[in-house]
């Protein structure tokens, strides 16, 4: 009977043992698996486990299961439900005042400049902070939607701009932004775009190609003018609760990971970015214009990307973004 008990003291403790040697992490998606988001996810999980000798299981919420970004932020600031996500910058703000610097109206200058901005480092600042602040880290940058005026009537440049009324995010700097370039910027609710537009409350409004196609707002905004003013910024994070408790060889693979599946992640919405405007372009359901003189636009907003830097106390990063 001892040596029974004694054996199974031991069968347990090494059970115990087997068990805590596995890492399980948590993940979630506001979308399905055949998302971007989800996609960039999962290469991050399939990276982690083909370059960690030990165990990890990767679990993710997807369909906004566990909420929206906001209640991601939350989670993730408080290290319990999620571990890691991909989400917009604005939605971190509560507890990084300075981190929606990173989705201002043409910061990028194009993809190249945007793509070599997440790929250098310079965010820095912006990561120290949501670090310090809310207890998030991140680990590597996703996104890549180009984000384009779409409107009832043809806009092709400054003169056709000008006064402008157009729905805007409700971010005070987007509605800054248009109204230097001489729109008329006004935060409507996004579900009351299309009604807006239709009605003529409204004569546009600025999004992505996926939104336009998934929304069918061509119907009632088929002319897209190609203002590329901005391009889509999402950071992999993690939250540090978690990331501190990790083995120091698995936090070393984790953020070689997170870069790695960042640069996929772009790669890959960039590229269906493209897909999803040329499908609509076939389909004759939408009509492309390139914006005349768009480098004039790049300098009317100078003033105004000045001041919200100069607020934010991020003008030295403003310009470090800009000498990329």
């Amino acid at each position: 009977m001892t040596t029974f008990a004694v054996s199974a003291v031991a069968a347990a403790a090494i059970m115990a043992t087997s068990a805590s040697a596995q890492t399980a992490l948590r993940g979630a998606s506001l979308f399905d698996e055949e998302h971007a988001y989800t996609k960039t996810l999962r290469e991050f999980e399939r990276l982690v486990t083909e370059n960690y000798d030990g165990e990890v299981s990767f679990d993710i919420s997807l369909n906004g299961e566990l909420g929206d970004e906001s209640d991601f932020v939350t989670f993730l600031q408080q290290g319990v439900a999620i571990d890691y996500a991909i989400m917009a910058p604005s939605n971190m703000a509560t507890f990084a005042p300075s981190i929606p610097l990173m989705d201002m109206p043409f910061l990028f200058r194009d993809l190249e400049h945007w793509n070599t901005a997440l790929s250098s480092g310079v965010m820095a600042p912006l990561e120290a902070e949501l670090l310090e602040k809310a207890n998030i880290r991140v680990i590597g940058y996703a996104g890549g939607g180009v984000r384009n005026l779409a409107s009832a009537e043809p806009i092709a440049n400054i003169d056709d701009l000008t006064g402008h009324q157009m729905r805007v995010m409700g971010a005070p700097i987007q509605a800054q932004i248009f109204s230097a370039i001489q729109a008329a910027p006004s935060a409507i609710a996004y579900n009351e775009v299309y009604n807006a537009i239709q009605t003529g409350v409204i004569g546009g409004f600025e999004n992505e190609a996926a939104s336009i196609q998934n929304l069918k707002f061509y119907e009632v905004a088929p002319n897209i003018t190609l203002t590329r003013h901005a391009i889509t910024v999402r950071p992999l994070v993690m939250s540090e609760s978690t990331f501190s408790a990790l083995p120091a060889d698995l936090q070393a693979v984790v953020l070689e990971a997170g870069s790695e599946a960042g640069a996929f992640g772009r790669e890959l919405e960039s590229r269906q970015d493209g897909e999803k405007m040329q499908e609509m372009i076939d389909a004759g359901q939408i009509f492309v214009t390139e914006f005349e003189n768009r480098e004039a636009l790049l300098e009317m907003v100078i003033p105004v990307q000045d001041a919200y830097a100069a607020e934010l106390g991020a003008t030295e990063l403003l310009e470090a973004i800009r000498a990329q």
